[in-house]
């Protein structure tokens, strides 16, 4: 079976050494010593080792069971939820009125990251609340607040969204769920939504669902789309749990991968459902819950990527098989073990070098986030605005690459599912289509927000990007600085591109964005690196007490400077050729 060993060095490596964050004036951020930090990261980390990742595969193997209108979660996951719960994890940095322990959104990025790369199944019920929460936080009454989120802090009551429906899939226009007026100011909400992730279950004992769907008489498409808190059970009015809503479970859906995750097909039969935020401006009140998701997608990515890791450098490690070309390297034995090989080296590299980037880059956005939501910074808020879909897509992409690369690894038993491989490239293939789908994101990148602001917060980013290559262009940096200005001016050129081609032939434009939000991508973890470079270069110049490790922290980042940011310019070719001659062609040539 496979292990996991929680990264918290590495973490606390980009908390504190990267991003500094103790120095920071962002509010909440002067407790983030490093010793506060690393027991937060240590306790999170025995409990997905030692509690969380050994369900993982039993969440896999068992599934979710659908009998008699109630769904059972797999063997161990409600003895573990209850441990997770009686932490306070799932309110980490909910604000403490409601329960919660009020820590910045950066620690529960970090925890996240544990958590999903334990077992990303079992973490969604709790990550899927949090979300919930977050939408009802923002947009929610009073009284809702009061009435909903001590409980979903406390993850008492578990959280959902309800977008799609069966003839939808992204264009949520086309939804047919309705919501009837009420005389005391309530709906009645009756459709079907499709593809509900921790739907129902049995780890807690409400859940909250947050529904879209359109009130008669409203504007047409997607503008005529308000959202609606509709519980499972109706609440009493001194809280307490009530008479069942007109909520059913029709099915759970059969998937590939998360298996120990209860995706439902959700009936609603005139139930009753509360206006959450404006009537007609639903989507505005979901995007709340859905932006905080798709960067916790793209936590998956990464989490899935780092556990397949762990576990393909444990095989190649053991694993012997033929000789190192330069003569045995384990003589007494048999055979060499799968490290020596160049191949499986530079398998190893690839995935190390994206995970470790990604990390930076993750926790960098959720940096972001504090800076924009604790300290009211707009520049920040529209830098993150910007960085969300690459860090959905981007690190998804990768992320399920990744996994792959993991997999190829362990050769023949990669395939077998009894070395567990499988799961990790099954369960992160979900991440790169959910939450919006990763052609939707790089659509969303090239079509909306380049242009925020007349593309203020894209040039922002280039200006620190030249700003830091400036500032550190000495001979030590060379190798680290100089292929990122060339990967710069690769984005800055694809940018260009999409100005001039956008308008008269949008085609073009549009048939590049793929590959625009991974070349965006590949220069984001450029910078990552080449920052967490300076760190180690002079924690090695300054005498450090682990030079092993900021040595690796240097091998790894010319490595990735040296063979992955390259692709920039590969990237960049494909963007400039433009839509020809896949636009051109009739549909009958596919």
């Amino acid at each position: 079976m496979p292990s996991y060993t929680a990264p918290t060095k590495d973490i606390q490596y980009v908390l504190h050494e990267v991003l500094n964050i103790s120095d920071s004036d962002i509010p909440g951020y002067s407790d983030l010593e490093p010793e506060f930090t690393e027991a937060i990261l240590d306790a999170a980390g025995q409990l997905a080792s030692d509690v969380i990742a050994p369900l993982n595969t039993v969440g896999d193997q068992e599934g979710c069971t659908f009998e008699n209108g109630a769904i059972t979660t797999p063997t161990g996951f409600k003895e573990a939820f209850e441990q997770v719960k009686e932490g306070g994890w799932p309110g980490l940095d909910l604000p403490e009125e409601y329960g919660g322990q009020g820590l910045p959104y950066l620690m529960s990025t970090a925890v996240g990251e544990l958590f999903s790369a334990a077992n990303q199944a079992f973490t969604m019920y709790q990550g899927l609340t949090h979300g919930a929460a977050s939408a009802i936080l923002v947009h929610g009454t009073e009284e809702q607040k009061a009435t909903y989120l001590p409980k979903m802090t406390s993850c008492e009551w578990t959280g959902t969204m309800n977008l799609t429906e069966p003839h939808c899939g992204t264009d949520l226009g086309l939804m047919r769920t309705k919501a009837e007026p009420q005389d005391d100011g309530s709906y009645k909400i009756t459709g079907q939504k499709i593809f509900i992730s921790a739907g129902d279950h049995d780890m807690s004992e409400n859940v909250i669902h947050l529904v879209l769907a359109k009130i008669p008489g409203g504007p047409e498409g997607i503008k005529g789309v308000s959202l609606f808190i509709v519980p499972k059970f109706n609440v009493n009015a001194d809280g307490s749990v009530g008479s069942s809503n007109g909520v059913s479970v029709g099915s759970i859906e059969e998937k590939m991968g998360i298996h120990g995750n209860s995706t439902c097909v959700m009936n609603y039969d005139e139930a009753n459902g509360y206006l959450l935020g404006e009537m007609h401006k639903g989507m505005r009140a979901m995007f709340t819950m859905m932006n905080e998701a798709r960067l916790g997608v793209g936590m998956q990515g990464l989490a899935q990527a780092e556990a397949a890791y762990q576990n393909a450098v444990i095989y190649a490690k053991d694993r012997l098989q033929g000789r190192a070309v330069t003569g045995p390297a384990n003589p007494d034995g048999p055979a060499d073990p799968l490290i020596v090989h160049p191949d499986i080296r530079r398998t190893l590299m690839d995935q190390k070098s994206f995970i470790e980037g990604a990390r930076a880059f993750m926790l960098w956005g959720a940096n972001l986030i504090d800076q924009a939501h604790r300290s009211g910074d707009k520049e920040a808020d529209g830098l993150i605005s910007l960085m969300t879909p690459v860090l959905k897509g981007f690190l998804t992409d990768k992320g399920y690459e990744a996994t792959v690369n993991a997999q190829q690894v362990y050769g023949g038993h990669g395939y077998i599912e009894e070395w567990g491989m499988s799961q990790f490239t099954r369960d992160a293939r979900i991440a790169m289509i959910y939450e919006g789908a990763n052609g939707v994101q790089a659509l969303d990148l090239v079509g909306r927000k380049l242009a925020l602001d007349g593309g203020k917060y894209v040039m922002a980013f280039f200006d620190m990007v030249k700003g830091f290559c400036k500032e550190n262009s000495n001979d030590d940096m060379a190798d680290f600085v100089d292929p990122l200005k060339t990967a710069s001016k690769d984005l800055q050129s694809a940018g260009m591109f999409f100005m001039q081609n956008g308008m008269k032939n949008p085609n073009a434009a549009l048939a590049g964005s793929y590959d625009f939000m991974h070349l965006f991508g590949y220069v984001c973890l450029g910078l990552m690196w080449a920052r967490m470079a300076k760190v180690s270069l002079a924690a090695l110049e300054n005498g450090t007490d682990d030079p092993e490790f900021h040595q690796n922290k240097l091998t790894t980042a010319r490595y990735y400077m040296a063979r992955q940011l390259p692709m920039t310019g590969t990237l960049l070719k494909r963007i400039e050729s433009g839509a020809d001659p896949v636009m051109t062609l009739p549909a009958e040539a596919f």
